[in-house]
Formats: C-alpha cells, structure tokens, sequence
C-alpha cells in the first residue's frame, strides 16, 4: 500500500524543525565539550581543589605523654594506646541486629543506643572512649555506616592505689586534673602532630597522603619518690589504721639532708585505674591538704626557742607542782604529776604544764620567730597541689592562755608535710632544706634555723623520747639511734575539743647520730582503744624506718641487739593535751 494510498502512513514533519533540534543536540554538546576543555584546562587548580575536599581530611596526631618514674627509673604513670569510638547519626544506618551487636562491644542499652542512631540533628556522639584497640576493631567490623574510631592515648598507673595521691590521675582527654600530672601538665603534655589522609565515602581513612607536623612526646619526669619505701610505708599504714580501727591516716618520709620527699602515703586511697572507687573523701591528699593542730609533736620546736632566746638550758629545773597550771580561768593538766624536770626530762614524758611554763617565761616574738621561719603559716612548695597554709596567727595577737597552750600545739594548725619539714632543723643541725617532690640533680641550699647547738640538744632530747621511761619506746629501731616525740591530741571538732576523738602521730629521725630519714606518721580517730601517739603511730615508724634504713644501706650507729629495738614490755607513758 503506498503513502498515497493511505495517509495514516505519511509522516510529514517540517524539515526546519528536524534541522532546529538537531542544531540544539550539537550546540550543547559542543558547549559541554567547551566546558570541560575550559575547566581541565585553565581551572585545574579549581577542580583539584574540590576533588581534595570530598576525600582529604586534616587530622590531629596525639602525642604520647611523658612517663613519670621515681627516683630509681620504675614506671608509676604511662601511657597506653586506645581508641574511641564516635558515630554521626546523620549518616548513620544500621539495622536492629548491627545495633544490638554494637550494644554488645560497647557495653550500652540497645534501647539507649536506638535513640542516639535515630537522633538525626547531630553529627557528631561519643559512644566509648578509651576502648582496647582489639574491642574497637570488632566494633569497626560491624561495618555501620556512620561508625567511626579515634586513636588516642589512656594512663596506666602499675602502682595503683599505693602512689594515687602523689601521682594524681588524667582525664579522659588525657589532661592532668589532680597531683603530679597536673602540676607538671605542660612537661608531660607534648604537643600533638598533623596528618593529611584520604578517605572513602564511608568516612574511612584509605591512604595516609603526608605527615604535616611529627607529634612531640612529652618530657618524663622523675619523681623524688622511692616506690621500694612507698609501698613500705603504705603497708604498715594500712595496718595500723585497719588495727586500730582508725578513720584515717597519713605517712611522709623525708630525706633530712636533700628534703626530697622519698614517700607520702594517706589512707583512705583509691585506684585510678578505677574510677568507681575515686570519691571526694579517698581522694584527699590528707598529708598535704589537710591542717591539724598537732598536740605535742610542738614541744622541742617551743624548747628550741626557747634555747635560742636563752631562756633556758637542757639542765634547767622545771616544778611541774602536782601536775596542773591554772591561767585565768582555763586550767593545763598533764596526764599524771610529774613534779621536778629537767627541761630534757620535760620532753621525755610530754610535760605540758612544764613547755607551758617555758612558753610563758620567754617572749611571744621569739616562739613566733622560730615557727614562722621553719614555715608554719606558709604553703612548703613541695611542688604537689593543694597545699595548706596551716594556721599560724600573728604573736602580737597571743593572750597568755593561748601563748602556754601553742607549746604544746593547740591554737596553731599544720599539715603532716609542714611537720616533718620542721623536723629536718634537727636532723641538719639547724639547716632547713626545701622541699621537692621531683628528684633533686644538685645539691639542696637549705636556710639555717636555728644554731647547730641548739638543734642537737633537742636531738639529744628527742633520743629519750624512745628510752625507757619515754613516751614512744616502741618507735625504736634495732641497730639505730632514734630521736623523735609522740603527740596525742583531742581533735578540734565544730569549735570545741571532742573528749573521745584523738589524733595520734609521731615525729622522729634516725640515725641520731647522724640523721639521714625523717619520718612522720599521723593516725585520725583510732578507736581500738589505745590512742597514746607512742602506741599507734610509734611502731609504724619503727616499721617504715628500719626497712627504709635497710632499703638506703645506711650503716647502723648502734649495736644490733634486742634491747635497742622496739620495746613492748616498757610501760606506755601517758601524754595528753
């Protein structure tokens, strides 16, 4: 059938409009290919730029933090690689059984978790930090779209609960919040590093393309502490407290010669390792943040003012009367009458009505003048954070109640840190040494004191201390010669004295001869019922001192017999303010 004969089958389309259509086809081809050749040819630079954007990342590097050792170079704080997992739930899609797997590794609600993934207005959620690389690789398995990891760095700390208060801890970004991490933050920080990467569409690193800038470890930091002598002196402390059934303690030892802090341990403590076991109480750095009023652990500082002003000798009388000294209307007792003393005697049983008498004979500026410069008042700038001034009024402001009373520590408050520094005038023959808690490299320039006369008569004094007859026989130590002195006192509580809450320490050196350790112990409310200073805190010191001594190989300066060691047949002395 031809196209005459049918005209359904004639096509008559105008050849203009064939030709138009054709030319636009070609027209915006030619213009695409113009396009192209004009952005490939003169904006390359343009096009490199957004292809970069879409796949290149800029990332940071954490840099390790330093390590912190003690004295003899053993790790106490180090760093370990983790990861941390995040999700952008505006990419996010994972179905019910991806989600309920990842509750799974992450240790989270499936319920919590569901919520995070449909929450479409964020773009950016923690899900675990510090996870083992091993746990954040099975969660990358899972192959979440969305789901990402994070290196990062998390300290470990092998000692535990035994160096928590010296050390503090890190927070979760990996900054110092508490003890030597964050004093020395800016040492052990580093400064992190840069990378350029290219990544997937899924948000994966693909290729590390260049290293902008090499992260910068930290500094390590050697610590002044001897671990051997710390975990000494956190052992007997957590026996006598767990003995005595005490509400807390607190040890300090010192090196009388370069003031470098060798151990501080407090009880109670925690595990920063563990967080759950940090609360407010355990972590209290109780030896440094915390001020007492230190009983009779005050005395030989009140007798060496009193040496120094000329007031009195070793030798000089003292009539304790029956054993009580009235002032005003307020009434100072001893324990029991002591009747006639020598001044040394004074110090060997903890006479108060004796250092009373003493502290009322003398002027006020010249107790004060001692104190103040042996650093009561003042933080010690150990170097650890938290430092209590302690209480330490102005003399000219001393009534004659209070000023007999500061003899034997009432109205003055210290820490356990400001105690044992005092003591360092005694060991030093009147030379004081700053304290430090890092490892001291050359040799400490001490400030003296008081005359080395003076310092080794109250040596001499304190020695009898720990003799027959003394308040503290069971702080000696077989083979040593030790000088220290007991303090009982009833703690100040809501402004009043507690009649049955006592405060038991102990302040000595060894060896006498030629001190090289001094050590102070405090023990809070102990309620087994002993709480004399010589029966609670007196043998932890002879424990901790004579493994100490042991651990230095310092030479004995007495003979290794029985009889010099801690006595627990000798009658217990009563002291009491």
């Amino acid at each position: 059938m031809s196209r005459r004969v049918n005209p359904l089958l004639r096509l008559d389309l105008q050849r203009w409009r064939m030709r138009l259509m054709l030319g636009v086809l070609f027209a915006g081809y030619a213009a695409l290919s113009a396009r192209a050749m004009y952005l490939q040819g003169w904006q390359d630079d343009f096009l490199q730029e957004k292809g970069e954007a879409r796949i290149n990342r800029l990332l940071p590097v954490p840099a390790y933090r330093g390590m912190i050792t003690d004295r003899r170079g053993e790790p106490l704080a180090i760093s370990t690689p983790v990861e941390s997992v995040w999700l952008n739930p505006r990419e996010a899609e994972a179905t019910p059984e991806q989600i309920a797997a990842l509750a799974g590794l992450l240790e989270l609600e499936t319920a919590a978790l569901k919520k995070i993934f449909q929450d479409k207005g964020k773009s950016f959620v923690y899900l675990r930090r510090q996870l083992p690389p091993d746990v954040a690789a099975s969660v990358l398995a899972l192959q979440i779209k969305g789901l990402y990891s994070k290196p990062e760095y998390r300290r470990y700390y092998p000692s535990g609960e035994v160096v928590a208060h010296v050390l503090g801890l890190t927070s979760v970004e990996d900054k110092g919040i508490e003890g030597a991490e964050l004093v020395y933050e800016k040492w052990l920080a580093g400064e992190p590093g840069l990378k350029r990467v290219a990544r997937d569409r899924r948000g994966n690193v693909v290729e590390v393309l260049e290293s902008l800038k090499l992260p910068r470890p930290g500094q390590d930091i050697a610590l002044s502490i001897n671990l051997q002598i710390q975990y000494l002196a956190y052992r007997e402390l957590a026996a006598a407290v767990q003995q005595s059934k005490a509400r807390a303690g607190a040890v300090v030892v010192l090196d009388a010669k370069t003031g470098e802090i060798l151990a501080l341990a407090n009880l109670p403590s925690y595990n920063p390792n563990n967080r759950a076991t940090m609360t407010t109480e355990r972590a209290r750095n109780r030896a440094v943040t915390d001020a007492f009023e230190p009983g009779s652990t005050m005395k030989p500082l009140l007798v060496a003012s009193a040496l120094e002003a000329g007031v009195v000798r070793p030798e000089t009388r003292i009539d304790t009367g029956a054993g009580y000294l009235t002032i005003g209307d307020k009434t100072i007792k001893d324990v029991h009458p002591k009747g006639n003393l020598t001044v040394a005697e004074a110090i060997q049983v903890s006479s108060n009505v004796a250092t009373a008498k003493i502290a009322l004979d003398m002027r006020s500026e010249d107790y004060w003048r001692v104190l103040n410069r042996a650093g009561f008042g003042a933080p010690p700038y150990s170097g650890l954070p938290g430092e209590t001034s302690g209480r330490l009024r102005p003399y000219d402001s001393w009534r004659p109640i209070e000023k007999a009373t500061m003899a034997f520590g009432h109205g003055i408050s210290v820490s356990v840190l400001q105690l044992a520094h005092a003591y360092t005038i005694f060991a030093n023959d009147g030379w004081m040494p700053p304290l430090t808690i890092t490892r001291r490299r050359e040799a400490a320039v001490g400030q003296r004191i008081v005359s080395e006369r003076t310092a080794r008569e109250v040596r001499d004094m304190l020695e009898l201390v720990t003799q027959d007859g003394g308040t503290a026989p069971q702080a000696r130590v077989i083979g040593y010669r030790v000088a220290g002195k007991t303090g009982t006192a009833h703690k100040l509580i809501g402004g009043s004295y507690a009649p049955d809450k006592y405060l038991a320490s102990f302040v000595g050196m060894a060896p006498a001869s030629d001190p090289r350790l001094v050590i102070a112990v405090v023990v809070d409310e102990p309620s087994g019922g002993a709480y004399y200073g010589g029966q609670i805190a007196g043998p932890v010191f002879s424990r901790v001192m004579a493994g100490a001594l042991r651990l230095m190989a310092v030479p004995p300066d007495a003979p290794m017999e029985a009889w010099t060691g801690p006595s627990v047949v000798a009658p217990v002395v009563a002291e009491g303010v």
